[in-house]
């Protein structure tokens, strides 16, 4: 299931609306562009780096989505209202266009059509959610882990690139792709539902064996028709 990505789905003369409503903004790593419970009612448009959505429940973290350029963060409470759902961090430097839920909405509204977009958007996540519902019933833990690794492909993936001795950059691994986000093991497990043990058991086990690495600053897949077929999925 490809990412719905707001920036990509919005009209151009909205896109250049919301540059003028919204301010760049620059987060460093770390740093939260929103928590839970709380009541700021701004907007966030993804321009670079990458956040991590999620909750806490009695001590205990789970990864709700990893969110990177082009995506919206707070459009649920600048739909409804309400308080934030969850906490967003900075999972590496960021830069955003940030602006007031009201100010958003009325962009939205002066421009016909670009509300499809956040509808896009929802759906989507919505889309995300039920597959991920579903991978519990029965339980599949390798079913869930490879829809949390290609959502990051979709989102992040570049072509995996070596420099030789003589200096030239070339991809010696047709279709790999690496992801250069700080996202651990634990991490994948708390986004997938499951300890960071059972992570490690499915990416030694067929069919992934020795096709993904996941390093502290990076993840290297090297074949995506593997994590598709894992997933479930007949690859393209």
């Amino acid at each position: 299931m490809e990412t719905t990505r707001f920036w990509d789905a919005l009209p151009e003369r909205a896109r250049e609306a919301l540059r003028r409503a919204g301010a760049p903004v620059v987060i460093r790593q770390g740093a939260y562009l929103m928590r839970e419970h709380t009541r700021a009612s701004q907007v966030f448009v993804l321009r670079a780096g990458a956040v991590k959505v999620w909750v806490d429940r009695d001590g205990e973290t789970a990864i709700l989505d990893i969110l990177g350029p082009g995506d919206l963060v707070g459009e649920l409470e600048a739909v409804d209202g309400g308080v934030r759902h969850a906490n967003v961090e900075a999972l590496t430097r960021v830069e955003a266009l940030v602006l007031p839920a009201g100010r958003f909405r009325s962009v939205l509204d002066d421009h016909p059509g670009s509300s499809w977009a956040v509808a896009a958007v929802l759906a989507e996540r919505l889309r995300d959610a039920n597959e991920l519902r579903v991978a519990h019933f029965p339980d599949d833990p390798g079913r869930r882990l490879a829809s949390r690794l290609l959502r990051l492909v979709e989102r992040f993936g570049s072509p995996v690139k070596e420099e030789r001795p003589d200096g030239v950059t070339e991809a010696p691994d047709e279709g790999g792709v690496q992801v250069r986000i700080p996202v651990t093991q634990q991490d994948l497990g708390r986004w997938a539902g499951m300890g960071r043990r059972k992570v490690a058991q499915i990416l030694a086990a067929d069919p992934v064996r020795g096709g993904l690495t996941v390093a502290r600053h990076a993840i290297v897949v090297r074949s995506v028709d593997a994590l598709h077929r894992l997933a479930g999925h007949d690859a393209d």
